[in-house]
């Protein structure tokens, strides 16, 4: 099963590479720090509602378009379990 943090951390961590921008500027824009975001970015610590609002905002996405970009990761996993265990 996959997990939401990695999904996550996933592409957070695609956005800020495709936009050119280091941890240290995002953390600092972001003002979390960061250690912390590198966590979020690896998916071993989950953030906040409020902390990923302003990780999002400093990389200047929407929260609403990293859901969904998590949210199709996960519907892709769980119909990817199913069909193994139909098969089963």
């Amino acid at each position: 099963m996959i997990l939401f943090r990695h999904s996550l951390g996933k592409h957070l961590r695609s956005r800020r590479l495709a936009s050119g921008r280091t941890l240290r500027d995002v953390s600092g824009a972001a003002q979390v720090s960061l250690g912390y975001l590198s966590e979020i970015e690896r998916g071993h610590k989950e953030a906040s509602s409020e902390l990923l609002g302003a990780i999002c905002a400093a990389l200047h996405v929407d929260l609403s378009e990293v859901l969904l970009c998590v949210s199709a990761d996960v519907s892709t996993a769980e119909r990817s379990r199913v069909a193994v265990v139909r098969a089963a």
